[in-house]
């Protein structure tokens, strides 16, 4: 009887997306995803935004302390399904250094890939409204506006992502080749 054939996977385990809201991390992963399943790549989808609902923890709000309380959380995911063997995809906004340095120091094969936009696109964007209630007075603990950003000082890949792109599979494509 033949075995079925291994794919073999000598890039990285965990790929970390990451960027302020509305910079496309989400939508990039999934593209990311569905191209790796397609050579046959077993992986999970950790979205920051999807961690937090299923963990329902009423305690976290959005500040820095419990940002960062849920980016660790979300590491620790991620290190867990990496060490079983699966790819893992993250895409969350974790702009932390401390978190970026942590994922570095253990996360199997960590790769980053930071999503830089203008936070003049991203208010234009806005899928979730996020800056416009900022702006507004409406909303608070927004990271670009009320909260510094922290951007990621040793990427593996930087991506501007300006431009409206209507196929995302450029990117993703972009990160499956690297």
């Amino acid at each position: 009887m033949d075995r079925p054939k291994e794919i073999m996977l000598t890039s990285p385990k965990v790929l970390w997306i990451t960027g302020l809201s509305g910079a496309g991390k989400t939508t990039i992963a999934r593209a990311t995803q569905e191209i790796l399943r397609s050579k046959g790549v077993c992986t999970v989808l950790l979205d920051g935004d999807q961690v937090r609902n299923v963990v329902r923890d009423e305690t976290c709000g959005h500040d820095r302390a419990n940002r960062l309380k849920n980016a660790y959380r979300i590491s620790r995911l991620a290190k867990m399904i990496a060490e079983q063997g699966l790819v893992v995809i993250v895409a969350t906004m974790s702009l932390f250094h401390e978190i970026h340095d942590w994922n570095r120091k253990n996360l199997p094969h960590y790769f980053e890939i930071y999503l830089k936009v203008d936070l003049a696109i991203l208010q234009k964007r806005d899928p979730k409204g996020l800056y416009h209630k900022a702006n507004r007075g409406k909303e608070s603990n927004i990271v670009g506006v009320h909260l510094d950003i922290e951007e990621p000082q040793y990427p593996d890949l930087v991506i501007e992502n300006n431009e409206n792109l209507e196929d995302v599979s450029v990117i993703a494509e972009l990160i499956v080749a690297h």
